[in-house]
């Protein structure tokens, strides 16, 4: 009897030392946020006060790069597969493929196409790895990449109220951890309209983003009362920042190449042409080298930093527009409203053009600001907090291991 009570004792004391040890914490799920056209410079001046907190509180950069061209889909799809747009087929907003015909932001038949998206996106590496992805509009999400979609997705709906979309996000993260997305994303594209219609200095660009940082309020508000802001990390980009274009600034697509010696394939600020057939000689003296608001190269020779010109997608001849100056079509000038507006697509370099990046959770440090990166270093960061190992990217994963409370070894 006394044996059997030295064995029973120290039995007791295991199972007790076992009903006492903390449950696992939940797995951690990443929220990737996009503030289209948001520039660092409009942050800090008082009408932003929920992303301000979010940065102190959290780990910011002094700035972003973009890559080239500074665009909205071609940056949206680089944060999300480490690829610049040479490396993933998505080189402008609008597009002529040979096999394929024209992509356009407006061409829901292009957009949900797999075959324009190259590379791998990040959410279909998850899903390929076991974790459910949820996406709210973001690029590239409404294909079927390597036939593979998010587990739950929706397609880009600018009529979609705010307060919506927090909901759906809110709600994802807030399910049981069996449930819940690992990665979820959600974008806004209100900053980028608004100062693209009325410049970047315009009151209704300031108005707008008092709306989305009310919107990003809302959600950390959620996120405290249902228990996911615990385990959520959050990491807040812009794809581009915005220039102010005066009134006039504009150069007409006729004045710059003959319509019968190029086709324009692309306008605005990254303008590509297409020379006719026995037209090279000709287009090439009217189009290479430096104008007064543009330059112009064959893509094989454009600057080495921008990395670009490799893919077919490019055009023969890409001009780029000074700052501050756009190229479209004479029939579109005389549509265009007058007044000064905004935009995006000039030299990366350039100060105008750098984005943000804000992160906070429990992944991260507090009160850290960073040195200004390019926008290829997020995705090894991302998928890093995903567990996921991936093949070589463009980006470094060295980077961003500085914002990690744990970063451990480079991987």
């Amino acid at each position: 009897m006394i044996r059997c009570r030295r064995l029973l004792f120290p039995l007791l004391f295991l199972l007790a030392g076992c009903a006492s040890s903390p449950a696992p914490a939940p797995a951690t799920s990443l929220l990737l946020v996009s503030l289209d056209g948001v520039h660092p410079g409009f942050l800090g001046q008082g009408g932003t006060p929920h992303l301000d907190r979010l940065a102190a509180d959290g780990v910011r950069a002094a700035w972003m790069r973009p890559s080239y061209p500074s665009l909205t889909f071609p940056n949206h799809y680089t944060i999300v597969t480490g690829l610049r747009p040479d490396r993933h087929g998505i080189v402008h907003n609008t597009m002529w493929d040979d096999r394929s015909g024209w992509f356009t932001l407006k061409n829901r038949e292009a957009v949900g196409d797999a075959t324009w998206w190259e590379g791998e996106p990040l959410w279909v590496s998850a899903e390929k790895a076991g974790l459910p992805t949820a996406t709210l509009s973001w690029p590239g999400s409404e294909a079927a990449v390597h036939g593979v979609r998010p587990r739950r997705w929706h397609p880009y709906d600018e009529s979609r109220p705010i307060a919506e979309r927090i909901d759906t996000v809110a709600g994802w993260l807030a399910e049981p951890a069996a449930a819940r997305p690992r990665l979820a994303t959600l974008y806004f594209e209100h900053p980028d309209a608004a100062a693209h219609a009325h410049g970047p200095r315009s009151p209704q660009l300031h108005a707008a983003l008092r709306e989305v940082d009310a919107a990003i309020g809302a959600l950390l508000e959620r996120l405290e009362r249902s228990g996911a802001r615990a385990h959520t990390d959050i990491v807040v980009v812009s794809d581009h920042g915005m220039a102010e274009v005066p009134e006039g600034q504009v150069v007409a697509i006729e004045d710059m190449v003959d319509p019968a010696n190029a086709t324009m394939v692309t306008s605005g600020q990254v303008v590509g042409f297409r020379p006719e057939p026995g037209r090279e000689d000709a287009a090439a003296r009217q189009l290479l080298g430096r104008h007064a608001h543009h330059e112009c190269w064959r893509r094989e020779a454009l600057p080495a930093r921008w990395h670009y010109g490799a893919h077919p997608r490019v055009p023969p001849i890409v001009c780029q527009m000074d700052v501050g100056w756009d190229a479209l079509p004479r029939a579109w000038l005389a549509r265009r409203p007058a007044g000064t507006r905004g935009s995006h697509g000039y030299d990366p370099a350039t100060a105008e053009m750098r984005a943000i990046f804000i992160a906070s959770g429990p992944s991260f440090r507090n009160g850290v600001e960073l040195p200004a990166f390019d926008n290829v270093d997020v995705y090894p960061l991302l998928a890093r907090l995903l567990g996921l190992d991936h093949p070589p990217r463009d980006g470094d994963p060295a980077t961003l291991l500085p914002a990690l409370r744990e970063a451990g070894p480079v991987r």
